[in-house]
Parts: C-alpha cells; structure tokens; sequence
C-alpha cells in the first residue's frame, strides 16, 4: 500500500478526494494539508511515497512546495481546475494529473497506472517537473520547448524542434524525428494535435501532424513536401487552412 498524502485548499474537493483514496485498496492516506507551509511540515514528518496535489494553493503553489524539498521521493499526481495553460503544461512533462471536478473512474485508471509504472526515476521526475515549470512560466511554446513522450520502457524528452512530423496508427502515434529517429507512443493524435502549438505544427491530413520547419513545398497535387523528400497527403478540406498556415508562418 502506498503511503498517500492529499495536499488541497478546498474543503469539498479535499473530502470527496479522501473519500476516494480511502476506498482504494493499495493506498494508505496518511494525512491532509491545506496549503504550502503545512504541506512542508507533513512531508518531511510521514515520508510519503504518492501525493496528490492541487496545483494552486491559497499560499503559493505545488512548484513552491517541491522547490523547497531537498529530493523528490514520492509519485506525484496533479489536481487542477480546467486551466488550458496548466494542463498542457503537465501533459508536456507527462506527469498524471485529474481535473476538477473529479470523476471516479479517471481517478482508478490514474491508479491503476501508477500501481503498474516501475518506481519513478528521480532524475526522470525531477525533468519532468522542469518541463511543466517552464511551459506555465512561457506557455507560448517555441521550438525550444520541451515535451516528454512515455512510453512503457523509457521517457524520452525532446525539443519540439526535433519532431519533423507525427502519424497516427489508430490509437497510436508515431514520432518521426530528427536524425531518422522515430518513437511509438500509445495516445492518439488527437492528444498531441491540442498539445503542439499550431503556430509551428499544421494538421494536414487527419492521420498526420507536420512541423512546419520542415516543410520545404506544398504541391498543387496536394502534397506536402518535407525537406527530406517525404510527402505528406493534405485533404481537400483542409487545403486553403494549410496554405493559409504556410504563407503566415514561413
């Protein structure tokens, strides 16, 4: 059983939080807090291995909190209200997280999850933590933002600058990078295409999403043509968005 921590400022989530963790069988709630400076003093007194914790606190944040640890050696899942900024922030570091309100079943697929992932990497969680620090601080997402693709056996963390183009194998996406790498990650193309920034990503074709960096010509066929001569099919509805997008952006 983990030993879990809820760290929350609202009275109503924090209770129908703990009700939810105490029914789950391999978790052990082992204390509540409500805001920065009594999240610090439980931490250090129960050494906790899984926290949930609100994003934004009455006194501060979570980054103030895990800022202020000389390690970071619990699982960590994030709550937060529907904020567009914040959740893509924690999907670029891939770190779990739920949203406000809560719904039952998400929670115990984010268990199941954890339960089932290896012991978290520090280093790995420590980067992860860094990637979402910075996209809250610069949401804007240029190419030298950072992403993290999770994958069963490895994190994988890349500039946004690396991925050429991205295809979608029904539930599934590949990530064909730079340097003839490629990557399968097991989310669909959907999750990415609200993730990456359309300023620098076009959406071409419903099973491809290109960084427009690499395009070097757009065919009257309706192609796209990558710099490393692969074509990428563009359909007939999305054809005047895509030139739109290249003649705004190139």
């Amino acid at each position: 059983m983990l030993r879990t921590l809820i760290i929350e400022d609202e009275p109503a989530v924090r209770k129908e939080i703990e009700w939810l963790v105490q029914g789950e069988p391999n978790c052990n709630l082992i204390g509540s807090a409500t805001s920065v400076a009594e999240a610090l003093v439980l931490i250090k007194a129960t050494n906790p291995e899984l926290i949930l914790m609100d994003i934004q606190l009455t006194d501060g944040t979570a980054f103030d909190i895990l800022s202020k640890l000389p390690e970071i050696k619990f699982k960590i899942i994030f709550i937060t209200a529907y904020n567009d900024f914040a959740v893509k922030a924690i999907k670029c570091g891939a770190i779990d997280y739920l949203l406000k309100p809560l719904d039952e079943n998400e929670l115990r697929q984010t268990f199941d999850k954890i339960f089932k992932v290896k012991e978290n990497d520090q280093q790995n969680q420590k980067t992860q933590l860094s990637i979402i620090k910075a996209q809250l601080k610069h949401p804007e997402n240029d190419l030298e933002s950072r992403l993290v693709l999770h994958t069963l056996e490895f994190l994988q963390v890349l500039q946004l600058k690396e991925i050429v183009y991205c295809q979608s194998e029904g539930s599934y996406t590949t990530f064909f990078l730079s340097e003839d790498r490629k990557i399968m990650i097991s989310k669909p193309l959907k999750f990415y295409d609200e993730l990456l920034p359309e300023k620098w990503f076009l959406r071409p074709h419903q099973s491809y999403l290109v960084n427009i960096t690499y395009v070097d010509k757009f065919l009257k066929s309706g192609t796209l043509l990558l710099k490393d001569q692969t074509e990428i099919p563009v359909s007939s509805r999305r054809k005047e968005h895509i030139i739109q997008q290249i003649n705004t952006n190139i």
